[in-house]
């Protein structure tokens, strides 16, 4: 089976969460309907997590055959987690702690998980606006991987 693996990045704060999710929508649509098997890699750091995990559960639920995953990838065991381990994995597929990080800085951790990230995906989808942030560097980063990526900022 060939599977397909989309990480998806974006600020903690969004300014159009509707377009966005009109805008992921489709995309979604078209990788579950275009592709055998979909694996959707997400944190969940902010906004932009929040909103891409809801939309992939929407979208698995209109258009997918089982051939998807949710995967969170946590960069560290972290307490909200740990006290609510029956809920994620509940809402999640899987719940992974990426080894690569789990032994790192709590600072440097998460830009650790972002590139293992990326390193393990096909196309990287992002809401980057701003130049001075961790996903603009995991952008830049995915961009030296020679990885797709979908900027959902620049496509208004």
């Amino acid at each position: 089976m060939e599977i397909y693996t989309v990480t998806f990045f974006g600020h903690r704060q969004l300014s159009d969460p509707f377009g966005i999710e009109v805008r992921l929508e489709s995309i979604l649509h078209d990788l579950i309907n275009m592709k055998e098997y979909v694996e959707f890699l997400i944190g969940r750091d902010g906004e932009f997590d929040l909103l891409v995990s809801s939309v992939i559960k929407q979208a698995v639920a209109k258009y997918s055959c089982g051939n998807t995953s949710h995967i969170l990838v946590l960069p560290y065991t972290k307490a909200e987690f740990r006290d609510n381990e029956q809920s994620y994995l509940e809402y999640y597929d899987e719940v992974e702690i990426c080894s690569a990080s789990a032994q790192a800085h709590p600072k440097a951790a998460i830009q650790i998980r972002n590139r293992s990230m990326v390193d393990r995906s096909d196309m990287v989808i992002c809401y980057v606006q701003h130049k001075s942030s961790g996903s603009y560097k995991t952008i830049q980063y995915a961009k030296k991987q020679g990885k797709r990526i979908i900027n959902l900022a620049k496509e208004r």
